[in-house]
């Protein structure tokens, strides 16, 4: 693997337990800068700085919400935050435990503590795999009992026994995302990524899978992290929101602090995107 600039040495690894209070998640001053291809043989492809000196801290069984335009850096926030990429500088650690540039070996310890929910489902799942082989697959990959595990996840998302022998084309839009939720959560995580998760569903089912991912966040008392366009999602399942724009954070805080007296420009400006029922009535 590369180095990267500004990327600390791996500490020794430990089954030490983290201390108290320690955040969950800790990210400090990441950095994330990609090079477009080269245009000629003498002028080398321009720099885009997608992130720029980002920190933030998410702490055990909080739900922290990410907004922001497409283009804002969250997306690749969520993948550093995710070891799915390598920040061009800065550190972040996974309950105590620095994760930048670690190998892929030694991340076991992340992958069965956190799991993605992505935007679209039809595209996140194999459609060749019946959902009792979809839901149990991270089972099987990290080695973990599969038993009656798929057909509890299946209760715990609200669709019936016999979608296990089902496949994805044959499900609504909405019962894919909740195979999609079953599936992130059969390792027993404790922190939850939601990705733009109800931005590809219809509206009348949005409030459901919202409402779905709510109640199972309270209910396992897991820590989840929500990436969104629309403040007005973030405000209905988060508790705290980090508003991105160009890159940076350009304020955090409680959601309805945020929501209420919103202190950046760019904030009051996705507040005024916010659909309301004013003039229509």
């Amino acid at each position: 693997m590369p180095t990267h600039a500004g990327t600390p040495p791996i500490e020794q690894e430990t089954d030490t337990p983290a201390p108290a209070g320690t955040p969950l998640i800790e990210a400090r001053g990441l950095n994330r800068v990609y090079h477009r291809p080269r245009t000629s043989l003498t002028t080398p492809g321009a720099a885009v700085h997608a992130l720029r000196e980002v920190s933030l801290t998410v702490r055990r069984g909080e739900r922290y919400g990410v907004v922001g335009e497409s283009g804002s850096g969250k997306s690749t926030l969520l993948r550093l935050l995710c070891a799915l990429d390598q920040p061009t500088s800065g550190s972040i650690r996974f309950d105590g435990r620095e994760i930048t540039g670690r190998p892929e070996r030694r991340l076991r310890f992340l992958r069965e503590n956190l799991q993605i929910v992505f935007q679209d489902p039809m595209s996140s799942l194999d459609p060749r795999m019946r959902v009792r082989d979809l839901v149990a697959e991270p089972l099987v990959a990290l080695g973990l009992p599969v038993g009656g595990r798929v057909a509890e996840l299946l209760d715990a998302v609200g669709l019936p026994a016999t979608a296990a022998g089902r496949y994805p084309h044959q499900f609504s839009g909405g019962q894919r995302q909740r195979i999609a939720i079953a599936r992130a959560l059969a390792p027993r995580p404790a922190v939850l990524v939601a990705d733009e998760p109800v931005s590809a569903l219809d509206v009348s089912v949005r409030g459901q899978i919202l409402n779905l991912l709510a109640d199972l966040v309270d209910e396992l008392g897991l820590t989840l992290v929500f990436v969104s366009h629309d403040l007005s999602v973030v405000r209905h399942v988060c508790e705290t929101v980090a508003v991105m724009s160009a890159g940076e954070i350009v304020e955090n805080g409680p959601v309805d602090e945020v929501w209420a007296a919103p202190a950046h420009p760019y904030t009051r400006t996705l507040l005024k995107a916010v659909p309301t029922l004013e003039g229509l009535l």
